[in-house]
């Protein structure tokens, strides 16, 4: 089974986009577990206090990376990262739970960005990039995206009809 993590940082509070997570991250597992997928684990990371630019943006990519499970694949959602179709999407979560991973660990930076310890990671292939298009989008509402295109993938990959062509 493929555990499915979203580490960010920040806190979403209660409202509509918190609302909309847990019922993605509910909808996922109900629908995941036939086609092995482990559910979906949120873990908000407190922003640190008293940094700016690079400095923040270091401090909160090693936080990132010191809550992703041994053995994870690391994706890092970043503005330069590729943008996939949502079925090319789903076929990268089938690819990545059909090599036996445990873990995908999904990484959404502050408002900053992610700093030169995820791009080291990134340049070693030690860990893949993913973006939602050209626009920026608020850290928070990526959350919902994420989600969002998780439980689609799960839907795609089950052959339910929530995903239209």
């Amino acid at each position: 089974m493929l555990r499915l993590h979203i580490f960010a940082i920040g806190r979403l509070k209660a409202g509509p986009a918190f609302d909309l997570c847990q019922d993605y991250q509910q909808r996922l597992q109900a629908s995941g577990r036939g086609i092995g997928l482990d559910g979906l684990k949120f873990t908000e990371i407190e922003a640190p206090k008293g940094l700016t630019g690079k400095a923040r943006q270091d401090r909160e990519s090693a936080l990132l990376l010191r809550h992703v499970p041994d053995g994870a694949t690391i994706v890092v959602l970043d503005e330069t990262g590729k943008a996939m179709t949502s079925r090319g999407f789903a076929n990268l979560i089938a690819d990545i739970r059909d090599q036996g991973v445990g873990d995908i660990a999904f990484l959404i930076g502050g408002a900053d960005g992610h700093g030169d310890v995820l791009h080291q990671q990134i340049k070693q292939n030690k860990a893949r990039t993913l973006s939602f298009g050209p626009n920026t989008w608020p850290h928070m509402l990526v959350r919902v995206m994420l989600a969002e295109q998780l439980f689609r993938a799960a839907t795609i990959l089950s052959g339910h009809p929530y995903h239209r062509e």
